[in-house]
């Protein structure tokens, strides 16, 4: 693996280990649902790492077709990942809680920029990460990884969701909900 690639899946995920700090609000919690939906980024990146170092089942000198595509296609997802980051940074105008936060009441509905065409644009970029991850070290390890993040993340957009549908501004969401895709745009 090229030391480039590791620089590249490793900005992608402290991007992500920051956003907590420098942009969400400050007054949630790092509870165990929030760490537990977290780990996967932590752990993705610690792969990287180790299958840079050589612990991993294809060899950091493999330089066989497939692999060198995967690393390609690794690059693509962590920018497109760090890309559609940022473009959701832009489109809020107000810090958003903290994942998992039972006390958080919904204050508005956002339906433009990245929103416009998928419900949750950060959990979307977060699973590129983890797609990148995949194609950067690829193992068992990585894909389990990734179908843990999947999964957590789905959980915590439902429980988003029925929250945002419940609320008084359920209204405006419940159609948003049947035109925009959860992590991948509706055609």
């Amino acid at each position: 693996m090229q030391s480039t690639a590791l620089i590249n899946a490793l900005f992608c995920f402290i991007l992500i280990a920051a956003l907590p700090k420098i942009f969400f609000r400050q007054d949630g919690t790092y509870n165990l649902k929030w760490i537990l939906t977290g780990a996967p980024y932590f752990l993705s990146g610690l792969a990287c790492i180790l299958s840079f170092t050589g612990h991993n089942p294809i060899s950091i000198n493999d330089q066989s077709t497939a692999y060198l595509v995967l690393q390609g296609f690794s690059a693509i997802l962590f920018m497109a990942s760090v890309g559609l980051m940022t473009m959701t940074l832009g489109t809020h105008r107000i810090p958003l809680a903290l994942w998992h936060q039972d006390n958080d009441a919904p204050r508005t509905i956002v339906t433009w920029g990245a929103y416009k065409y998928i419900r949750h644009p950060f959990y979307t970029s977060f699973l590129l990460s983890l797609l990148g991850g995949v194609c950067l070290a690829p193992s068992f390890a990585t894909i389990a990884i990734l179908v843990y993040g999947y999964v957590a993340k789905n959980q915590t957009a439902k429980k988003e969701e029925g929250k945002l549908s419940a609320s008084e501004l359920g209204a405006e969401y419940v159609p948003y909900i049947k035109t925009t895709g959860r992590f991948f745009p509706k055609f």
